[in-house]
């Protein structure tokens, strides 16, 4: 038995190292076989070569290790020499297993940037918010990844959050969100509603989409900000209290991406891999949560 076959005996465990429960651990090692042999037969075909097909270096670890590595570097953030150790491999073998299973999640979850499906269990309403986080110093450019509002060089995205519609009976459950999608990653000094603009969102028709103040000017429904030197009238008031109970569905599922740690932490690698990481949390919190 090796080590991912005794992890998934101990259900609690297993879950707090990799967000997922030992059956959507088996059921996305399912779908993951399938898009790994048709990667492996697609890099075999690529010609020129320089190598006969199926020359090279070998994986040291099945495909079950693999993906439970990428799961806990997910959910946990630690280094990839801490993973090497814990694995028996060199951390530039984690790093070449981390790469070649990113897309491969990337294919199977598939989260849009632009276009917003809904299902018949959830709202007809869309939440729309961004989230920062840090990042190190660029060597270039540093000015447009410094963020004015968090003091420090960070990296955006933004995310459509969507709600399921309450069981009968039950109490609502924050945790009863999708993730709906993810723009492209945009440095710390853009601002929200140019991420919007460029991002090009659209929704499903009859679905209305909700933001803050930062989205106004946008076709969503924002608050209303009071004027310099005025008061918001009551009912105004009243509006705004009820869209922010609503909007709070927005930071519930962003605090649950935030679950993972790479979504959360100072991010230490290349950014033009960011957006794929965080693409594959909101897959993994919608096979964890649906």
């Amino acid at each position: 038995m090796n080590r991912t076959e005794r992890l998934l005996d101990r259900s609690a465990t297993f879950r707090r190292l990799t967000g997922l429960s030992p059956q959507e651990f088996r059921r996305l090692l399912t779908e993951l076989e399938p898009a790994w042999q048709r990667d492996q037969a697609r890099r075999s075909a690529r010609r020129p070569r320089r190598r006969r097909p199926g020359a090279g270096r070998r994986f040291a670890l099945p495909l079950a290790d693999r993906l439970l590595l990428l799961l806990i570097y997910y959910r946990a953030y630690v280094s990839h020499a801490f993973l090497a150790f814990l694995f028996g491999i060199d951390a530039s073998t984690v790093s070449r297993n981390i790469r070649r299973l990113e897309p491969l999640l990337a294919g199977i979850f598939r989260i849009p940037e632009r276009h917003v499906e809904l299902t018949e269990a959830e709202i007809r309403e869309a939440f729309v918010d961004a989230t920062e986080r840090p990042t190190q110093r660029p060597q270039r450019g540093q000015k447009r990844y410094y963020s004015g509002k968090k003091k420090r060089h960070t990296i955006k995205h933004q995310v459509v959050v969507v709600r399921k519609r309450k069981r009968r009976g039950r109490k609502p459950e924050k945790r009863r969100v999708r993730i709906a999608a993810v723009s492209g990653a945009a440095p710390g000094s853009v601002h929200d509603k140019t991420v919007y603009d460029r991002s090009r969102l659209r929704l499903p028709a009859g679905v209305t989409g909700d933001g803050d103040t930062g989205y106004q000017g946008t076709a969503l429904r924002t608050p209303v900000k009071k004027p310099p030197k005025g008061r918001l009238t009551e009912r105004q008031q009243r509006g705004n209290r009820r869209l922010g109970r609503k909007r709070v569905v927005a930071e519930h599922g962003i605090g649950k991406l935030k679950g993972w740690r790479i979504a959360a932490e100072k991010y230490r690698h290349p950014r033009r891999r960011h957006t794929l990481m965080v693409k594959n949390v909101a897959g993994l919190h919608n096979r964890m949560f649906s």
